[in-house]
């Protein structure tokens, strides 16, 4: 559903769909309602921007990044193991899915304030940045995956600040990242794909042009 969305399926071929995940689906976390959300900062971001795209009831979710934002500004998936450090990651999803309830609803003052701090929280470092050495968070951030699912890179982090319509000067060392790594055939190789199950396969394999 996510990748549907994301490839710009109008949605009204999905017609019922909202309806019929309320009624048959729950989370396997605690058997939470679907539209309700789960624990997983990833999960919730994807429910809730599939959620307000097809007319769900998701302003819980929302509410919940809100309720749920770290002390530094960003947020960590495994939050419920006790981490209390933002992950790269994680914020960066959190970011899509806040980003994609506030431009489908305007949003919150709440919503709108955590997306603009969960921001900050990748300017400061650059965007590939640890803000305690100024050294990259690791190779990871260089790898160019298509489609980007749930990893974090440098790429992903600025379509995302692209379809927020932000400009920032701290962005620029990530741009150059991105230019670096264009071959002299102009094409970007690809970084890999994601492990896990899918329907198919997308795009081609490690180390092709993509």
């Amino acid at each position: 559903m996510t990748s549907l969305r994301e490839w710009g399926l109008d949605r009204a071929v999905l017609e019922g769909t909202a309806e019929s995940l309320d009624a048959g689906c729950r989370w396997e976390y605690h058997d939470l309602p679907y539209w309700g959300g789960e624990v997983d900062r990833c999960i919730n971001s994807w429910t809730l921007a599939n959620g307000v795209w097809l007319g769900a009831p998701v302003e819980g979710i929302s509410d919940w990044f809100v309720e749920h934002q770290l002390e530094d500004g960003g947020w960590n998936c495994e939050w419920v193991e006790g981490s209390a450090r933002s992950s790269f990651h994680s914020t960066l999803n959190s970011l899509k899915g806040l980003l994609a309830h506030e431009v489908a609803t305007g949003g919150t003052v709440a919503t709108r304030a955590v997306r603009e701090r969960g921001e900050e929280y990748l300017l400061e470092r650059a965007l590939y940045k640890r803000l305690s050495t100024g050294v990259a968070v690791g190779e990871w951030a260089f790898e160019f995956r298509s489609p980007f699912r749930w990893g974090y890179s440098v790429l992903n982090a600025l379509d995302y600040f692209r379809a927020a319509g932000k400009k920032d000067p701290r962005m620029a060392e990530a741009v150059e990242v991105v230019r670096g790594a264009r071959q002299e055939d102009g094409f970007w190789l690809q970084g890999g794909r994601h492990p896990g199950r899918v329907w198919f396969e997308i795009d081609v394999e490690k180390g092709l042009p993509s």
